[in-house]
């Protein structure tokens, strides 16, 4: 899957959320200070060219739509993040999160408990 820039994950997530939307739709859930009109209809061009994002047409208006789901990008992007900074290892990266004190002792016993379900 390709990787998205920050601007335009910036703009699929908007699109995740409203999950069909008008150009002013989305300008207008973005945060200020808002990118000109311009600029995001040039991201959401690249999201079209890139198949994160599809279009239906009403005459001279275009709706937008999710093509990728959030979660497929997300499982994708965190594969990817392993990879490239953990060796490929979850555990590592758990560790690392740990360390870090990003994870607390309660989230890590309720991810546990997650795993165990599976």
């Amino acid at each position: 899957m390709k990787n998205l820039t920050k601007a335009e994950e910036q703009i699929m997530q908007v699109i995740w959320k409203l999950d069909k939307a008008f150009l002013r739709e989305i300008l207008d859930q973005l945060p200020a200070p808002k990118p000109h009109s311009n600029t995001v209809a040039t991201i959401i061009k690249i999201l079209v060219d890139k198949e994160f994002v599809g279009v239906t047409v009403f005459g001279r208006t275009h709706q937008y739509f999710p093509l990728v789901s959030k979660e497929t990008y997300s499982k994708s992007t965190m594969k990817s993040l392993v990879k490239g900074y953990f060796e490929g290892s979850f555990s590592n990266a758990v560790s690392f999160m740990v360390k870090e004190n990003n994870i607390s002792l309660d989230e890590l016993e309720l991810l546990l408990k997650q795993l165990k379900k599976k």
